[in-house]
């Protein structure tokens, strides 16, 4: 199985970030068997949990950001989406996605925000 986060790399304060976990390989349920997360890093920081999505589409956030993070999975189940709303120069991180129960992880992107 593997991911591939894409989005844009640069934002200004106040835009809404979208970013997209394209999932290939395994079978056609793959996307059924697990729960996929989105994770950063800021720099210099470790990994924080940004939410999940279960097979059933349910979703859990990292309380932090709840009020700004949405999660969801395209109509093709190979797609996920984050949308993180009014970000600011702290949002600056490398973004993953990831299925952490089966250790499968993208390679991740960089996204910046400056004005």
């Amino acid at each position: 199985v593997q991911l591939q986060e894409s989005g844009p790399g640069l934002l200004k304060p106040s835009q809404t970030l979208s970013l997209t976990c394209s999932i290939s390989g395994g079978s056609a349920s793959t996307t059924d068997l697990y729960t996929w997360s989105w994770i950063r890093q800021s720099p210099g920081k470790g990994l924080e949990w940004i939410g999940y999505i279960t097979y059933s589409d349910s979703t859990s956030y990292n309380p932090s950001l709840k009020s700004r993070a949405s999660i969801s999975r395209g109509t093709s189940k190979n797609l996920l989406t984050l949308h993180l709303a009014s970000v600011a120069p702290e949002d600056t991180a490398v973004y993953y996605c990831a299925a952490l129960g089966a250790g499968y992880w993208g390679q991740g992107t960089q996204v910046s925000v400056s004005s």
